[in-house]
């Protein structure tokens, strides 16, 4: 990987995020609501204390200069003042973080997993009834809508058969052991994490199993076939190998897309993680918070894509070559 190369990236890596976080500045700036009337009408303030709420905030300040504000206190790593919580932004997201990394890193393994399998499983007995029976299987529950799903895995395990807790991060009222609590959050975490893997899955199956469709019937495929080697060699030694450059692809455009499917499993399940903060900053107008969450959700999503397009090109001789 050559230096112009990876210097043209990171350049137009650090444009993007100027831009994304200029238009998430305007994007709140310009919704409309005051966030400071609502604070004054719910606790019958004065004009004056109106005044200074609008000051303590930077409010009473042109546009021009709140966005240079915001641009500078963005670079220290200051996200502002939360309206609601009273509390620095960086204070009220760092649990949040903390759990939603925790709920898409567990969401996403499985995902891939267990949708790469099947994958390999579809393309290796490509036009057999094991592949149509993958194929239509992946596509039903990529129809799934995700709150729809969640609803559902409520119902059967949670109200149905009382298997396993419906909402929240861990049992309220109970004082567990430092494995106990473990084993309290792995239960609260299963739900969650399998409505993301069943409405997510399908996507990786279907890609990996037209990629190794299309691998499966290359020259050196059949060279191989010819040599007597074992299937289970073909396939995984030599077809899954080079039908994995789809899937780095696929991966990083999975982020944008479980991101915003955790908002509304974090709703459904009430997962205290940036889904459902960011819900509650939408219904009270909180809009540092929400400014806040957009920008982690965006720059997680460009890095994502950054970090695939260099492993892809370390993946391909034919994309350094170009």
């Amino acid at each position: 990987m050559s230096v112009r190369y990876l210097a043209r990236k990171v350049f137009s890596l650090a444009v993007t995020l100027y831009a994304v976080a200029t238009f998430n500045f305007l994007l709140f700036h310009v919704l409309p609501g005051n966030p400071v009337r609502l604070m004054a009408r719910a606790g019958h303030l004065d004009p004056a204390a109106v005044a200074q709420l609008k000051q303590l905030f930077g409010l009473d300040r042109s546009l021009p200069i709140q966005y240079l504000i915001y641009l500078r206190d963005l670079i220290q790593g200051n996200l502002g003042f939360s309206y609601v919580y009273r509390q620095p932004v960086t204070t009220v997201l760092g649990p949040a973080i903390r759990n939603t990394i925790l709920l898409l890193g567990t969401a996403t393994l499985l995902t891939i997993v267990v949708g790469v399998g099947l994958g390999v499983i579809a393309g290796a007995r490509a036009n057999s009834r094991t592949d149509t029976s993958v194929v239509v299987s992946s596509l039903v529950l990529w129809s799934l809508p995700t709150f729809w799903t969640g609803m559902i895995l409520i119902f059967i395990c949670g109200v149905w058969f009382h298997l396993l807790p419906i909402s929240g991060i861990n049992t309220l009222g109970y004082s567990f052991t430092s494995l106990g609590h473990l084993v309290d959050l792995g239960k609260h975490l299963i739900l969650p994490t399998l409505t993301l893997a069943l409405v997510n899955v399908a996507e990786f199956a279907l890609i990996t199993r037209s990629s190794l469709v299309d691998v499966m019937s290359e020259d050196y495929m059949v060279t191989a076939r010819a040599k007597g080697l074992r299937r289970r060699v073909i396939v995984w030694r030599h077809g899954v190998r080079n039908a994995l450059l789809p899937i780095v692809t696929a991966t990083a455009l999975y982020m944008g897309l479980v991101l915003g499917g955790a908002i509304q499993v974090e709703a459904v399940f009430s997962w205290p993680g940036m889904g459902l903060l960011s819900y509650k900053a939408v219904l009270s107008r909180d809009y540092p918070v929400l400014e806040a969450s957009f920008l982690i959700f965006a720059v997680a999503v460009i890095i994502m894509n950054f970090a695939s397009d260099l492993l892809y090109r370390a993946l391909d001789p034919r994309v350094r070559q170009s």
